[in-house]
């Protein structure tokens, strides 16, 4: 048995967009181009509108392909697991302690961080909603099995208010989970994620730190040290250390960043 993190770009959006555009093209071609009785006028506008909207359709389809190709576990690229092992990289556990991952997701990240700490206890939450159907916690087990790995467990929770209590975890990690949190303040996450950090603990979240998205995260860095934390950094990982900037940028990943630390 493999184990199947999915890929982050769907692959019924790609067979989606591949229906879509197969549409259009024989509409195009019905309407725009035979013109099927229609008036010069008619005829013209329909084949000016499906015309753009067959481009728009083919240019995202495009995108979609590559995404996916980039993104897959079983590509050349493999882009994701180059992530999530380089996020995993940064969490050190001490034996018997126990880690937190937030939006486990597949539970890439959280069987990741457990191979690398086969001695510790790693939890994966997540909130597992119906628009990312193609994740849930009995996936996770799967891949949890798949991976030989047992020192794992998987739970429902809201990155939001976690309900754990404070100082729980000796590390707490996340990949690429807070941004489509809409409506919430970045920071004040992150927050929420550091409290249940015991002191001592160190932390590994990676995400699109974006000014637009999470404020200015130079002045939450310095907001972390000022609250006594041992450590603080802010990596730039679409500078060649995860992609390229120009990757990260076709990828829609700029602004990529691992916020890693001791508390």
């Amino acid at each position: 048995m493999k184990a199947d993190y999915k890929n982050w770009v769907p692959k019924y959006m790609v067979n989606g967009l591949i229906a879509g555009t197969i549409v259009f093209a024989v509409l195009f071609v019905i309407f725009g181009v035979i013109g099927l009785g229609l008036s010069g006028v008619l005829r013209w506008i329909i084949f000016a509108a499906l015309l753009i909207t067959l481009i728009g359709i083919g240019m995202f389809l495009k995108w979609s392909v590559m995404a996916y190709k980039a993104f897959s576990y079983d590509g050349t690229r493999q882009l994701s697991k180059q992530i999530i092992e380089g996020t995993a990289n940064y969490i050190n556990i001490p034996n018997g302690g126990k880690c937190l991952d937030v939006g486990c997701g597949s539970g890439a990240l959280t069987i990741a961080c457990a191979k690398r700490n086969p001695k510790a206890e790693i939890v994966g939450l997540d909130r597992w909603g119906k628009e990312y159907s193609n994740f849930s916690n009995m996936l996770c087990c799967k891949n949890a099995k798949a991976e030989g790995v047992s020192n794992v467990k998987f739970v429902k929770g809201d990155a939001c208010k976690l309900v754990f209590s404070d100082e729980t975890f000796d590390a707490v990690t996340s990949n690429y989970v807070y941004h489509n949190i809409t409506g919430a303040d970045k920071q004040e996450l992150l927050l929420e994620t550091l409290r249940v950090l015991k002191k001592g603990g160190t932390f590994a979240i990676h995400d699109l730190m974006s000014k637009a998205r999470y404020g200015d995260m130079e002045k939450f860095k310095q907001k972390l040290l000022d609250m006594g934390y041992e450590k603080v950094e802010l990596i730039d990982t679409a500078n060649g250390m995860f992609m390229t900037k120009k990757e990260a940028k076709y990828l829609q990943l700029c602004g990529s960043t691992l916020l890693v630390g001791k508390k």
